[in-house]
């Protein structure tokens, strides 16, 4: 049985995510630390689009529900993951996956990184901005004066950008006008660019005093698009990442590389699932968000990761 898991980011959460979670014991755990940060009603919370978007709400919801999804999982496998990545916050689950902390721990930094994201943009509207169709040099040659930098890799024609909000609405329609399919993402900070630098300087302090376990398998490393095992890079990695560009694209890629039979990503929403699969199509991926409840999620896996 070879498979890998890829934990989601903020963006795809909706109020029916992971439908199935609260009624699986393993997940219990998990769900009442996140409750205690959040309160029981989190879902009630995400009919609200402010509350959903918001990272003090969104990052914790992500990094709680995600672990609390892999914990059910994990206990209905016989084998680990051969390969585990994150995307953007998802990064957090990973490392907890692995073993690299606890999930209680994962919780806290996410609370931590959200409060310390929103700290860096104070007082500033900005956010994230897709853009499919372009190349990256292009989309950065139209925004040119704009203070406009790519947040996310992942692919030669589809990024994400980050900026003020008002540069993201001045450049839309230029990139549009160039053929450009263009669409706003629910998240209320330019992350991963150099806005997050303070929030990068604070998070690697704090991170000093976590301790890191070895992994149990390789975690791909959003900041530096390639897999690692060591304490020493994964805690450099973690804090980097928020002021630089995910190398998601070279993620997939080095998690391709360990030849896996499937796929599954952990969290709300399809979209790294989508990503994987016009990459690899030949490598199935599916999201756990994608079945009605956890029989689905372990049958899948079981069938597609076995010899």
């Amino acid at each position: 049985m070879t498979y890998a898991l890829l934990f989601a980011g903020q963006a795809s959460q909706h109020p029916a995510m992971l439908s199935w979670l609260e009624a699986e014991p393993a997940a219990t755990a998990t769900l009442m630390a996140m409750s205690e940060r959040l309160g029981s009603d989190w879902r009630d919370q995400l009919q609200n689009p402010d509350r959903r978007s918001g990272n003090a709400f969104a990052q914790v919801l992500i990094t709680g529900t995600s672990l609390a999804a892999w914990a059910a999982i994990q206990d209905k496998l016989s084998e680990r993951p051969t390969v585990v990545a994150g995307y953007s916050v998802g990064e957090l689950s990973a490392f907890a996956s692995a073993g690299v902390f606890s999930p209680d721990l994962a919780l806290n930094l996410a609370t931590h990184r959200a409060h310390l994201m929103d700290q860096s943009v104070q007082g500033l509207k900005t956010g994230l901005l897709s853009v499919a169709g372009l190349p990256e040099s292009l989309v950065l040659e139209v925004c040119a004066r704009l203070e406009i930098e790519c947040a996310i890799r992942i692919n030669p024609n589809q990024n994400l950008f980050a900026g003020t909000e008002e540069n993201l609405l001045k450049v839309t329609p230029l990139l549009v006008a160039r053929g450009a399919v263009c669409k706003r993402l629910d998240v209320r900070v330019a992350s991963h660019s150099s806005w997050m630098k303070s929030a990068t300087d604070d998070f690697s302090e704090l991170l000093l005093a976590v301790p890191f376990a070895n992994p149990i398998c390789p975690i791909a490393l959003n900041a530096f698009g390639s897999l690692s095992r060591k304490p020493i890079e994964l805690r450099t990695a973690l804090s980097q990442q928020i002021s630089s560009t995910v190398q998601w694209s070279a993620c997939m890629d080095a998690v391709a590389e360990h030849q896996v039979s499937c796929v599954l990503e952990i969290g709300a929403g399809s979209a790294l699932g989508r990503m994987w699969n016009d990459r690899y199509p030949d490598i199935p991926a599916r999201s756990s968000d994608d079945f009605m409840n956890l029989k689905g999620v372990v049958d899948w896996i079981v069938k597609n990761s076995s010899p």
